[in-house]
């Protein structure tokens, strides 16, 4: 344990050393919006070279230096350590790993994901993720031996999260930011799950995780387009509420209101503070019906999380053999996808993973108004917070208004005269000196931002 309180001090002081020496150069001129720097050209390089990997289905090999769910791990390890020798080894460059058998995984696998942590230098157990899984299927999930290109399924993902290294990993926040691509998402979410044990053998605080699947094209098979919206989708009642906390639910409220939930409106209205920006259209479901992603495990343990996917699939080039029947093309091959598209999702999640890791963690709010003609709400001290915001919506409106009902206390516990609390839901976000503020956490049973296990 003390050796590795000792790399860790020596990795910060390296970062910060590093960042003064920026300073003084003119090279040190960063746009304010890190998104800027986003690259379609780059986002389509490396679709390309996953696509060349011709199957990266987890049971295909792992030893194959070209070929395989093996040469494309090492690969995205490879791209990871290449960004991070970019900006002075920024980036610690893991492999977490396991042997999994179970369902769609008949005999025991070799499971690794491509992980790259971008420690924080204030509170660096505070985690935001990003994150896509690198694993690609056709249309038998058993088959791993016929080529499963896997641009937008989730090439698409994958490039995100690289992407995404590249343009933030340059900067220094005081949170840590973790890039994650993960395996066995086709086979039944397996990375998903190997990577939420990981950040809890880790002790992160997971204040955000920014599943990315299915996000590089604008128009289904039918013809429909939708090129200008992104889905966000997020869970109403929290995969991990205990039976005491689903009966304080059921009786006072919040089935609206988890932190998955309210991360979504958050990203929501980033979106619309951005000129330019994809518009958000919030899905209120934990993922597509009938089907699922790799957000499901940290919903599961607790952590906040959300799916990100295009406004409109195209089932026939995805989950699909490559072939022609009927004078109909099948297969998720690249010709298919709109980069300029992509490269817009992936500005939108650059810009939340930046403002995530520069806002202190979202409070723990308590309302108290029973038999009284006030609200009282109250929370606990926020690290890094400089002050608050104070919300009040009624309980069927569907996000936050536009503005706090208090904005810049410095207290933690403030009343609202002549509110009566049976009628409202109430929030509190944390900000950063002059800076961006969290999403807000409901004063609603379980609406705290960590597992419910730790209760609010």
């Amino acid at each position: 344990m003390y050796l590795r309180d000792q790399q860790a001090t020596l990795r910060v002081m390296r970062r910060v050393f590093l960042a003064a020496a920026c300073l003084a150069s003119p090279l040190a001129a960063q746009p304010a919006d890190p998104a800027v720097a986003v690259s379609a050209e780059r986002l389509r390089a490396d679709v390309d070279k996953l696509v060349s990997f011709g199957t990266r289905h987890t049971l295909s090999s792992q030893t194959d230096p070209n070929r395989g769910i093996g040469a494309a791990v090492d690969w995205g390890l490879a791209e990871f350590r290449r960004i991070s020798a970019g900006c002075g080894d920024c980036l610690e460059v893991v492999a977490p790993e396991d042997t999994v058998q179970g369902n769609r995984i008949p005999q025991p696998t070799r499971l690794r994901n491509a992980v790259a942590i971008q420690r924080g230098t204030q509170r660096p157990d505070e985690v935001v993720i990003i994150q896509g899984h690198i694993d690609s299927r056709g249309s038998d999930v058993m088959d791993f031996t016929s080529d499963a290109p896997g641009a937008n399924d989730d090439g698409s993902g994958t490039a995100l999260v690289l992407e995404a290294a590249r343009v933030l990993s340059g900067r220094q926040y005081p949170v840590t930011i973790v890039y994650a691509l993960l395996s066995g998402e086709e086979q039944g979410l397996y990375g998903g799950r190997l990577l939420a044990q990981y950040a809890a053998q880790q002790g992160w605080q997971v204040k955000a995780v920014l599943n990315n699947d299915i996000v590089g094209n604008t128009c289904g098979s039918d013809g429909y387009c939708e090129p200008d919206r992104v889905r966000v989708f997020s869970e109403g009642p929290r995969a991990d509420l205990t039976d005491a906390l689903r009966a304080d639910q059921r009786r006072n409220g919040g089935e609206n209101d988890s932190p998955s939930r309210n991360l979504a409106r958050w990203i929501d209205a980033l979106a619309q503070e951005t000129p330019g920006s994809l518009d958000v259209r919030q899905i209120w479901r934990t993922d597509r019906m009938g089907r699922g992603g790799d957000q499901i495990p940290f919903l599961e343990a607790g952590y906040p999380a959300v799916r990100f996917s295009v406004g409109v699939e195209d089932y026939d080039h995805q989950h699909q053999d490559l072939r022609v029947e009927n004078g109909v093309t099948y297969g998720d091959t690249v010709d298919e996808m709109d980069f300029p598209y992509l490269a817009r999702v992936t500005q939108l999640n650059v810009r939340a993973a930046d403002a995530l890791a520069r806002t202190p963690a979202p409070p723990a709010p308590v309302a108290e108004a029973a038999v009284q003609t006030f609200t009282a709400i109250a929370w606990q001290a926020v690290p890094g917070a400089a002050n608050y915001q104070v919300w009040q919506r009624p309980t069927d409106a569907s996000g936050w208004p536009d503005e706090p009902v208090i904005a810049g206390t410095t207290e933690t516990r403030v009343s609202l005269a002549g509110v009566r609390g049976d009628d409202w839901i109430f929030g509190v976000s944390a900000c950063a000196e002059n800076g961006p503020c969290s999403p807000v956490a409901s004063a609603v049973p379980a609406g705290a931002f960590r597992p419910a296990a730790a209760r609010n």
